[in-house]
């Protein structure tokens, strides 16, 4: 293995690997070989490594430079995984450089945070006088369930002989400090009716018919009367975006299936969703006692990231953005992240990294190399800290 001579020739190697989520792309443990990959280019650099087991052959890998037993820890935290390639303009593996920036999926999100981390510990670790024991954790599957830093939240973490003071997960923010983002809440609404010969409708009950009286309901009562806001996330939404139903053209649907997202903003319990939901489905079901609607249990409930969770860890990392000349003005962000999973654990958590993520997820995704070039000096500068 030839080892990499700079950040971008780390992310360009980062890039080929083909890390699609297992859940889009039906690939088993996609994330691996870039996590052996990582492993290998660490171990190289002196690192201590570690493999941490989830599930079947998924990892989270763990890199760590311990300075001493005393000095307190600081962890980054980077998802390998990625969307889709389909419908992509460029090679999506090829990590082309041009223009200044780097092309291919998972550039911007998130493998230029990993390239970003790994190389300013690189850095760190030939510093004379070093202040803190630093972790950078690469982790599977955040684009889908979070199976890998909720794995490594509820579980991995008290395995460790040590505790970190903060984690900084990195999604690309511009370098600029998110300490608040919304959650999610994703699950099924499913209706069912009575299958018969469409050339006779009058012997069956359509449960796509059934299904419009449910989403006409969520969509003039529940979305509209979501009225909670967050002064840095703003205002929650629950939106219906999957719709399955029918099994022939000549058959009157028996079945019929809605998934929706429910966004919640800090402070917002979202044990509360499903119950709100089902008191207006109850009220359907008065109206109409031939209705037949379940509400699965959700398939993912993330929480959002709480700004009063981070505060005194947030003024750390604002320190040393206001050193290095960078905003240090406290963000909020819609999507979810990582970082959320950390504060149940006891461990607070920001949000930072190199990139935009208005290239995240695009047709010909791409990060700016000055942006890395900015992503390392802040990662490094809190590396090289004595405040925390």
């Amino acid at each position: 293995m030839t080892v990499p001579s700079t950040c971008t020739e780390l992310l360009q190697r980062m890039v080929a690997f083909d890390t699609v989520n297992a859940n889009i792309s039906g690939k088993p443990s996609p994330e691996r070989p870039l996590a052996e990959y990582i492993e290998s280019v660490a171990a190289d650099w002196g690192f201590a490594t570690a493999r941490l087991p989830i599930e079947d052959d998924d990892i989270n890998l763990l890199v760590t430079h311990e300075v001493s037993r005393d000095a307190p820890w600081l962890l980054f935290e980077s998802h390998m995984d990625t969307v889709s390639v389909v419908g992509m303009t460029i090679d999506p593996f090829g990590g082309e450089l041009r223009d200044g920036r780097i092309y291919g999926r998972g550039s911007c999100d998130t493998k230029g945070t990993g390239a970003a981390m790994l190389w300013a510990l690189k850095t760190y670790a030939d510093d004379p006088d070093q202040h803190l024991n630093i972790g950078v954790v690469f982790v599977t599957d955040e684009e889908v369930q979070k199976v890998g830093a909720g794995t490594f939240a509820r579980r991995q973490l008290s395995e460790l002989d040590w505790t970190p003071a903060g984690v900084i997960v990195g999604e690309p923010t511009g370098s600029r400090m998110i300490t608040a983002h919304n959650g999610s809440v994703r699950w099924w609404i499913r209706t069912r009716g009575v299958a018969a010969h469409s050339s006779d409708p009058a012997r069956g009950r359509s449960a796509i018919s059934a299904m419009t009286k449910v989403i006409n309901a969520i969509e003039s009562e529940y979305a509209p009367n979501l009225t909670t806001t967050d002064p840095l996330t703003g205002t929650p939404a629950c939106t219906i975006n999957m719709i399955d139903g029918g099994s022939a053209i000549n058959i009157i649907p028996e079945q019929c299936s809605i998934y929706l997202d429910r966004r919640t903003v800090p402070g917002e319990d979202s044990r509360r969703v499903l119950p709100d939901v089902e008191a207006i489905l109850d009220r359907l079901r008065a109206d109409d006692p031939d209705l037949d609607i379940v509400q699965e249990t959700p398939l993912l409930d993330d929480p959002a990231l709480d700004p009063s969770t981070n505060t005194q860890f947030a003024g750390f990392v604002g320190s040393i953005l206001d050193d290095l000349g960078l905003s240090a003005d406290p963000l909020g962000a819609k999507y979810g992240t990582d970082a959320s999973l950390f504060p149940p654990a006891g461990v607070p958590a920001i949000v930072m990294g190199p990139g935009d993520i208005a290239q995240a997820h695009t047709a010909d995704e791409w990060l700016d190399l000055e942006e890395l070039e900015r992503g390392i000096d802040v990662y490094l500068a809190l590396m090289r800290s004595s405040k925390l």
